[in-house]
């Protein structure tokens, strides 16, 4: 049987009995156990925003959506009200009633409430949660419904298990929710001042004087910037004063305590006793020095009266000075006041800051959106050069050590480029010795016939000049000038300048050397020569192979002609020419732009690889005279071990394994000598035949005639070249490959 219709239930329609006989069950909601309806819920039992079902009456908001259970709609969307309780007070002569504020909260996920209680400091009343969140019902005789939504409105009264709340104000979340869903929203109320609070505050009011309390908290920037420092890079001119110069320092600011430290930075050899700190840490004034305060007038807290008792149960105490009528004001310095560019006042003295770090700069960007950190030299403006004179050379000793007897009162030698000396001194094979075949230009007809070598040593820019001795010439030969530097013609003898002196860039092949007014003109050098100055263009550009070609490719309009004269010198087209021939060709095309030194470079690029096997007995020939020297006949053992390293007995070993073997038995032969004659007897798959390897090496065995001594002057193929015998870099130049690279000509038939 269902329930009368009672009084106040009439809420658009029969909510009450509707909900009455709604079936129930136990569920969780935001996990919490409560009474769950089988049919899904809305705000206060009506149906929720976007269902498909239209309710009859009342208003809602408008919207279409899918079937989704309240919880799903509303979760974390919650209704806040201000409201305040007034409470008599019966029993108290100095209040008739107290004024408590409230905060009361409407989840729309279930309907449920809940009231907090603000707190308020030494209130003495228990505040906190006033009510748990749950549903609440009416007041009777509506107390089998609960509050809805539809229940609250600004400046209404609600009640809550007996206590009447005034509802005053709300936010505006609230507000919006309430007008989407036909709510007319009232005019914010008035909340009363609690009477009580306000007699107690003027009381407090007059008592604070008489027992101040201050709170220092310096725990929060403790912990929030503890290790944090800010650096700055500091300069102190103290030039103006008498012995004064430029200090740098280096300041830190502890962003914890707001306390500052510097340190200088002390150059090597500046004189001056390393210390410290020039500023231990702690807070920096703005205007100092301040001068000498008596004790108590710098602190934090003015103490008026320290009190005490006599009694067993004494309590000690301090009476403080809230307003600091004795105290003085002294500024310090902020993490604000610090920027690059300003002068800070550090006990009297101006210091500038010139830049910072990186996290100093980070955190005033983050801070203070500072931007430019343009930083400014700590560095002095250079001295002006005082330009030393010194008296002209006296002509005794060298210049060096006349120059170091005028630079200090205990003459000291001079010391020499010990670095270069170390890394172009000659090691091993390498020489480091540039020797050039000359001849002496003079119009003396003894003479003309004379050759030379001129050899340059890179160590220390030395050079000697030799004359090969030869049989009935006439000449006696030999040591034609002992090494020493040589110096350029034209230079002033008396004079306060060191000389200029010959450098090894000087030297290439067609170039004139003045040697102490005798006039050389190189012709040709060494192959460890030609090699050094073509792996060292940067210093000798004429051994450039790009440089050359390059002269060569400005005569692109001359190319037919340029071809048509190498082929009239290659009637047989065997596609080569002999150096000298291709030396006068190219001489004549290019109309003498071309030196010797870019010839040879080209020359030697193109080249006809030489037919090496008539060295071959050269080399043993070699190692014959090594071997004799350390009487070395071990080749029979040298065998056996190959013998045994052949498992598959094919009679061939591997080169590197002949090495080795060679190594550990210490065959006295050099490594340079020792890999040619390995060259030369392996095979395509880079295996050597042992037993006629180490036959060719047995000198009791298989002797080879001794070598004589060549003369420098000998020549292998009887070329003329300039009128002299000369001893040609390379005989043959394929000329095709040449013209094909420079101008890319094809090939014509024969």
């Amino acid at each position: 049987m269902a329930l009368p219709l009672l009084p106040g239930n009439s809420f658009k329609r029969d909510v009450g009995k509707e909900k009455f006989h709604k079936s129930q069950h136990w569920g969780f909601c935001n996990n919490v156990r409560m009474l769950v309806s089988d049919e899904k819920p809305g705000i206060g039992g009506v149906p929720l925003i976007g269902q498909k079902i239209k309710p009859k009456y009342g208003a809602y908001p408008k919207g279409e959506g899918i079937d989704v259970p309240s919880w799903v709609a509303f979760d974390k969307q919650v209704l806040s009200f201000d409201a305040y309780v007034e409470d008599e007070v019966p029993d108290k002569n100095q209040e008739n009633y107290r004024i408590r504020y409230y905060k009361i909260y409407f989840y729309l996920e279930d309907d449920t409430i809940q009231v907090n209680e603000p707190e308020v400091k030494n209130s003495g009343l228990p505040q906190g949660t006033f009510i748990r969140r749950h549903r609440i019902s009416l007041p009777p005789p509506d107390d089998d419904q609960f509050y809805t939504v539809y229940h609250f409105n600004i400046n209404t009264d609600v009640v809550f298990y007996g206590r009447t709340f005034k509802i005053y104000e709300c936010d505006a979340f609230t507000k919006n929710f309430l007008k989407k869903i036909g709510v007319k929203l009232n005019p914010p109320g008035h909340c009363p001042e609690d009477p009580y609070m306000k007699v107690r505050r003027e009381k407090l009011d007059c008592v604070d004087p008489f027992r101040p309390y201050e709170s220092f908290d310096t725990l929060k920037q403790f912990l929030q910037y503890d290790g944090k420092v800010l650096r700055f890079f500091c300069l102190w001119d103290d030039s103006d004063s008498l012995f004064g110069d430029r200090r740098e320092l280096v300041l830190h600011y502890f962003l914890s305590d707001d306390t500052v430290e510097i340190k200088e930075v002390i150059p090597h050899n500046s004189g001056r006793d390393a210390v410290s700190w020039f500023l231990r840490r702690s807070k920096l004034p703005k205007h100092g020095p301040p001068g000498i305060y008596q004790p108590g007038q710098i602190t934090d807290r003015a103490v008026l009266n320290v009190y005490g008792g006599l009694a067993e149960k004494r309590v000690d105490g301090y009476l403080l000075d809230k307003y600091k009528l004795g105290k003085l004001d002294q500024e310090y310095y902020k993490d604000s006041d610090l920027t690059i560019g300003t002068y800070i006042n550090v006990w009297g003295r101006k210091v500038l800051l010139c830049d910072c770090d990186e996290f100093t700069k980070s955190y005033f960007k983050a801070k203070y959106g500072v931007e430019n950190f343009t930083s400014i030299s700590c560095k002095a403006p250079p001295l002006p050069r005082i330009e030393r004179k010194f008296p002209p050379y006296t002509g005794f000793g060298s210049e060096e050590d006349s120059l170091r007897s005028c630079i200090g009162l205990m003459p000291t030698p001079h010391q020499r480029n010990f670095k270069k000396f170390m890394e172009e001194d000659s090691y091993g094979n390498v020489s480091n010795i540039l020797r050039f075949f000359a001849k002496l230009i003079t119009d003396k007809c003894a003479d003309v016939d004379r050759m030379f070598v001129i050899s340059y040593f890179l160590s220390d820019d030395t050079l000697s000049v030799f004359e090969p001795i030869e049989r009935n010439s006439g000449l006696t030969g030999g040591m034609f000038l002992k090494r020493i530097r040589v110096k350029r013609p034209g230079q002033e003898i008396f004079k306060s300048e060191l000389s200029e002196y010959i450098k090894s860039e000087e030297l290439y092949v067609g170039a004139k050397l003045n040697v102490n007014g005798y006039l050389f003109l190189l012709l040709n050098a060494d192959e460890y020569t030609l090699n050094y100055m073509e792996n060292n263009t940067n210093r000798f550009p004429f051994s450039s192979i790009e440089f050359a070609l390059q002269k060569l490719k400005d005569l692109e309009s001359k190319s037919k002609d340029i071809k048509q004269v190498f082929a009239a010198a290659d009637p047989r087209h065997t596609k080569v020419l002999d150096y000298n021939t291709f030396r006068d060709l190219l001489m004549n095309v290019t109309s003498g732009r071309l030196i010797d030194q870019e010839v040879i470079t080209i020359a030697r690029h193109y080249r006809v690889p030489e037919d090496m096997s008539t060295d071959v007995n050269i080399l043993i020939a070699q190692a014959h005279e090594k071997l004799k020297k350390n009487i070395f006949e071990n080749f029979d053992r040298l065998i056996f071990n190959c013998v045994y390293e052949d498992r598959e007995k094919k009679h061939v070993l591997p080169t590197k394994d002949i090495q080795r073997l060679c190594k550990s038995s210490r065959l006295p032969l050099s490594d340079d000598l020792l890999g040619n004659l390995l060259s030369r007897f392996e095979d395509s798959e880079h295996q050597i035949n042992y037993e006629s390897f180490f036959s060719a090496l047995n000198w009791r065995m298989n002797p080879m005639p001794e070598l004589s001594a060549p003369s420098y002057l000998k020549e292998k193929c009887e070329d003329v070249w300039l009128g002299m015998p000369s001893p040609i870099p390379v005989k043959f130049i394929r000329y095709l490959d040449l013209l094909r690279d420079v101008f890319g000509l094809e090939e014509e038939e024969p």
